[in-house]
């Protein structure tokens, strides 16, 4: 069985916004909801569309964001009970910019290296710098160099040896390789996969680009306006995906070859208005099944087999 290492359980974050002086205090539902596990080892996928609340779990799973209610779980504690120090060594982020995440009035080696002293980690920290840059594919000669030296790709090898210099049980990969040339974006995710199977380092790996998830993740999550939609392994939900949202996301994807792409399917109106988001399903605006259930009544979370739904029409074809 599984180990379960990090946990959002009925997870909610909302954000108050003013509408002006004569305007109504509003709430914005960021994370509205959400329920996830992350087990030991594994890479899971996170997709959705920009402003689904992606980038807002994420901060929420390191701890820099507090939830409105509900809990964030690791090995057992929640983490707001967890001192923020001893969070960092075990959980660690690597962003989306390679450009704008590395200081740049810092050498490689402080940046690399400022984990090791922030934790005041024993032993040659020089060495230890020295060997993680190598197995990330950078040289030793790199130590005195600036961020600013190196190419978008190198940048980006340095922050993932940056997050893993203190062998944390979990990294965090908000968009890893989105600002990279197509030509580097391979190789940054061949890396990533290499070095999880070495270390046994739990990714979250965050991304629009479904072929990313399809060849790192062993599960995806699907998210829409706060909530998971979509919860299954890699093969079911790229084989025979569920929810009308995620068929929709799928049939976007160009294929290789012809015939194994599903329909174009058209999401209709644009991504509602997270402030006024609709009653009953969120996502019926859109859908093209939607019924007057969906309209009215919320769905809850099923589980189907080794997936979990939230859709009135997938869960009743599924079971049936």
């Amino acid at each position: 069985m599984s180990e379960i290492l990090l946990e959002a359980r009925d997870v909610h974050c909302r954000f108050p916004v003013d509408r002006g002086l004569l305007g109504r205090r509003r709430e914005l539902r960021a994370v509205n909801g959400v329920s996830l596990q992350l087990q030991r080892g594994e890479i899971l996928g996170l997709v959705g569309e920009s402003g689904c609340g992606k980038s807002t779990l994420a901060r929420l799973l390191l701890g820099l964001q507090t939830p409105t209610s509900g809990d964030i779980v690791l090995d057992g504690a929640a983490i707001t009970r967890l001192d923020r120090k001893a969070l960092a060594r075990r959980i660690q982020p690597i962003f989306q910019d390679p450009y704008a995440s590395l200081n740049a009035r810092k050498t490689i080696g402080q940046i690399v290296g400022l984990p090791l002293r922030i934790h005041a980690v024993d032993g040659d920290r020089r060495a230890a710098v020295i060997a993680m840059l190598e197995r990330v594919g950078l040289s030793a000669q790199m130590m005195d160099a600036r961020p600013d030296e190196l190419s978008g790709g190198q940048r980006q090898r340095v922050a993932i040896a940056r997050a893993l210099i203190l062998r944390p049980e979990i990294v965090i990969c908000d968009e890893p390789t989105s600002a990279l040339d197509v030509s580097v974006q391979a190789q940054i995710l061949n890396l990533l996969l290499e070095l999880q199977r070495d270390l046994g380092t739990s990714y979250l790996l965050i991304s629009h680009n479904l072929a990313v998830v399809e060849h790192l993740a062993s599960r995806v999550a699907v998210m829409y306006l706060g909530r998971l939609v979509e919860i299954a392994d890699v093969d079911t939900l790229f084989r025979a995906p569920a929810h009308p949202y995620t068929q929709a996301l799928l049939a976007a994807v160009p294929r290789a070859l012809p015939g194994e792409r599903f329909e174009p399917i058209d999401l209709g109106t644009a991504f509602p208005n997270p402030l006024e988001p609709p009653t009953g399903c969120s996502f019926h605006p859109r859908c093209r099944f939607a019924s007057e259930l969906c309209r009215r009544t919320a769905p809850t979370p099923t589980r189907v087999g080794t997936s979990l739904i939230e859709c009135h029409l997938a869960t009743a074809e599924r079971a049936a």
